[in-house]
């Protein structure tokens, strides 16, 4: 355990211990209160803890994670909504994307965009797409590195939607460069 650790468990142990105190002290005459409280907030905390490793194990079954195969392709299983997910490495950080076969382009949303470093008062948005909710601007940029899997790519031409967007999207200008199945719900990358 590292300094940190050992700071950590100072901290939280002389944080119990002053609970411990204010307990002591406001339950002096009444101990079996005190005992049924403690009780009380500890199996809210149990409850708490075992929510959040339920979560963890179903999560993967809400959200299923995409692998590659032993031939070597990229296999996404397709999630509760029916979309596929497919999680990009570009410049050392990871960008989930959904598939959209129906756009042409590969389009970040502003926080993505921001995350791999792209300043968003640098970029010209002179481009223009034509979305379900209308017409949006765009400016064009370049991904230096794309990784999926086995498979890396230079300089990947991206698009940057100025409009509002949950999540960033994965046109066929890139899944195009792939050989694209879709086979008992799941999506397979090849090349």
């Amino acid at each position: 355990m590292g300094e940190d650790g050992y700071g950590r468990l100072i901290y939280l142990g002389l944080l119990l211990a002053s609970i411990a105190g204010w307990v002591l002290v406001e339950y002096r005459k009444n101990m079996g209160q005190a005992l049924r409280s403690t009780l009380a907030w500890g199996m809210i905390f149990l409850g708490v803890m075992a929510g959040y490793g339920v979560w963890t194990d179903m999560r993967h079954d809400i959200m299923p994670r995409q692998m590659v195969s032993e031939a070597g392709e990229v296999v996404i299983p397709v999630s509760q909504d029916g979309h596929y997910y497919i999680k990009l490495n570009i410049n050392d950080r990871d960008i989930l994307f959904m598939a959209d076969t129906g756009a042409t382009n590969v389009v970040l949303n502003k926080a993505d965009a921001e995350a791999l470093g792209i300043e968003m008062e640098s970029l010209n948005f002179f481009g223009e797409a034509m979305t379900a909710n209308g017409s949006v601007r765009t400016a064009r940029v370049t991904l230096p590195e794309v990784v999926l899997g086995p498979f890396r790519d230079q300089d990947v031409t991206a698009w940057v939607n100025e409009g509002e967007m949950d999540m960033s999207l994965l046109g066929m200008d890139y899944l195009g460069t792939f050989r694209v199945q879709i086979d008992a719900g799941q999506l397979v990358l090849s090349r």
